[in-house]
């Protein structure tokens, strides 16, 4: 409509200061000449528009002006800020559309705008990175819901080993990275990250929450991306190893034999020290523990007492188990 049409184009000169009018065309998908009638058409309305002449003229709102932005009703506002700069990338049109995005912001009704820093708050675009496929996000309304209202979120989530489980927790953000969608939340065991894509059987339930008063979405998604790149570091550890050990661990990854080594007096007589490459930390400790007593972590200091305080868990719940019993 031509309403809409002609509040673009102020939208457009309140966000990009001046413009001409094959720009304003462009932008707007029309013809020149239509263009040019808009921007009389508000002049013949009040708008204190300039006309620019020359090679590098064009069309500017008067300076100090400002339009008034009609409300916005729910499903409008949600969808203006689910397209917010953060989804453009890095770079000059990132900056760009993020000025233009809170000149908009400072035009909305004062209870409007309170609503869309409510929901930025909650949403964060992270535009580098890992590369996904097709991603199924029906549950994604129904996550959005939940974010808006403060309510606790029930659902069925299936991790990537393909364990499936009931969560409850209480929503504080979404994260878009390229295609896929993350919720972050308030967990019984602490904050959670949960792949929107492996969520099945969402339900916003009626009990609120409060939200954390200085939880700081992309401060939060910053670090936790940091924490998980570094745990997909390539690890290297000093083991010593049985002589089936070794065996079944010289198939699978690069051993450098260590001579000399101060542990080895206190060894059994077969048994050898290495250096021992691993893909990730994780997997490290899983075929570490699968080992079990056939190796010993001699090095870093502090893989050693993560495998020692993993052990110590591990016997702590056979004990569990056969006292149940």
């Amino acid at each position: 409509m031509k309403s809409e049409r002609l509040l673009s184009e102020l939208m457009l000169l309140q966000g990009y200061g001046r413009l001409s009018t094959r720009e304003l065309a462009e932008r707007l998908e029309i013809s020149e000449r239509t263009a040019h009638r808009d921007m009389e058409a508000l002049c013949m309305a009040g708008v204190p528009l300039i006309a620019h002449r020359g090679a590098h003229g064009g069309w500017e709102l008067e300076k100090g002006w400002r339009t008034q932005v009609p409300g916005l009703d729910d499903a409008e506002l949600q969808g203006l800020l689910m397209a917010q700069p953060g989804a453009l990338g890095s770079g000059r049109l990132n900056a760009a559309a993020q000025r233009a995005l809170d000149k908009l912001m400072a035009a909305l009704p004062a209870q409007s705008r309170m609503q869309a820093e409510s929901i930025r708050a909650r949403l964060h675009f992270d535009p580098s990175g890992w590369h996904m496929g097709e991603e199924d996000l029906s549950m994604l309304p129904v996550v959005q819901d939940a974010l808006a209202r403060d309510r606790k979120l029930a659902f069925l989530y299936t991790r990537a080993d393909g364990d499936t489980r009931p969560r409850t927790v209480d929503p504080l953000g979404i994260v878009c990275k390229q295609m896929a969608w993350y919720l972050i939340a308030r967990a019984p065991a602490g904050m959670r990250t949960y792949r929107v894509s492996r969520m099945r059987e969402a339900v916003v339930l009626a009990m609120s929450f409060k939200r954390p008063a200085r939880f700081n979405l992309a401060a939060h998604w910053k670090r936790s991306t940091a924490a998980f790149q570094n745990q997909q570091r390539p690890a290297t550890a000093t083991l010593a190893l049985s002589p089936e050990a070794v065996r079944i661990v010289k198939g699978w990854h690069r051993m450098r034999a260590v001579t000399k080594h101060a542990a080895a007096r206190s060894l059994p007589e077969e048994w050898l020290i290495f250096e021992v490459e691993f893909d990730t930390p994780r997997y490290a400790r899983f075929v570490v523990l699968g080992l079990g007593a056939g190796a010993r972590v001699l090095a870093p200091e502090a893989f050693e007492e993560e495998i020692a305080e993993e052990v110590a868990r591990m016997g702590q719940g056979m004990g569990q188990g056969i006292a149940q019993r």
